[in-house]
């Protein structure tokens, strides 16, 4: 106890800002790979590590295998970014969006709108069996995806949904991408999911919806031409034969403005609200005569 406190006392306030940033980036590091498959890996990472510090004083007498643990770690640093480049691109769109974060709110896209709509198209599409794929874009970008398609900027409605994926028609066979309350594009090409389905039945528009939501955090809907049945996929899995209501449940629960989006979006426009005030109590605004 006595040693702690003398470390403690010994610690300055920088190095307790130092030790508090660097907690902050491991933490903002896992809590950003939650959920997905590097947790596996940086697992195994670790093990791995922990091995090599518990055998580095029975090393030294080992040569052959100290010579092949100093070829192989600095080829393992040149392999972690190819091994979690999926992950650390979506880190980096979620950082790029901060600017966007400020300039609007995401609670104020028109949310309701859209599930209402997609609530009464998605059972009309399925009973009719006019097969359709629906992506919602969120926070991760799909622009890529958006200029392989035809650009359309058109309000969400029924009426151009049933036009768009009616059999056929020119656009049927592509996704519709919807953002921010609107039809940015329809025909659009979407990645394929390269994983077992579970159902040998399921065709391409299924593996699009699952591919999508692999690369980003869009909410697909996908409506089945065959069997008439409506999916809805996320982080690449699949949730399938929704009625009405379970879809509209989905939806308003997934396709809301993820929880840290919002809250990180109250947090800057507070901060931006403190900053305001002290500049206001630093700097007070002066009338027209210099008096305050």
């Amino acid at each position: 106890m006595p040693d702690l406190l003398y470390l403690l006392d010994q610690l300055s306030w920088i190095s307790l800002i130092d030790i508090g940033l660097v907690a902050l980036l491991f933490f903002g590091i896992m809590y950003s790979l939650k959920g997905t498959p590097a947790v596996t890996l940086i697992r195994g990472l670790f093990i791995l590590i922990l091995l090599v510090l518990i055998l580095s004083g029975p090393l030294h007498s080992l040569r052959a295998m100290r010579w092949l643990l100093e070829r192989t770690l600095p080829a393992l640093l040149i392999a972690i970014p190819i091994i979690f480049q999926p992950e650390l691109r979506r880190a980096l769109e979620r950082l790029g969006r901060v600017g966007l974060w400020l300039q609007q709110d995401p609670r104020e896209a028109p949310v309701d709108e859209v599930v209402e709509v997609l609530v009464q198209t998605c059972p009309r599409l399925a009973e009719r069996r006019h097969g359709a794929l629906i992506v919602l874009e969120r926070t991760t970008g799909l622009q890529t995806h958006i200029d392989t398609g035809i650009r359309l900027d058109a309000r969400v409605t029924p009426e151009l949904l049933m036009t768009i994926f009616a059999p056929n028609t020119v656009l049927h066979d592509g996704a519709v991408i919807i953002r921010d309350g609107r039809v940015v594009a329809a025909g659009c090409i979407l990645p394929l999911t390269t994983g077992w389905l579970g159902d040998p039945q399921l065709g391409l528009r299924h593996r699009a919806a699952i591919g999508i939501t692999e690369v980003s955090d869009a909410l697909a809907i996908v409506i089945s031409e065959e069997r008439g049945t409506i999916s809805v996929a996320l982080n690449g899995r699949m949730v399938r034969r929704l009625d009405a209501r379970r879809l509209q449940l989905v939806l308003r629960n997934f396709y809301s403005p993820p929880p840290e989006v919002a809250q990180t979006y109250r947090w800057l426009q507070e901060l931006r609200e403190l900053g305001r005030r002290v500049w206001l109590v630093l700097f007070p605004i002066r009338g027209a005569g210099g008096k305050q």
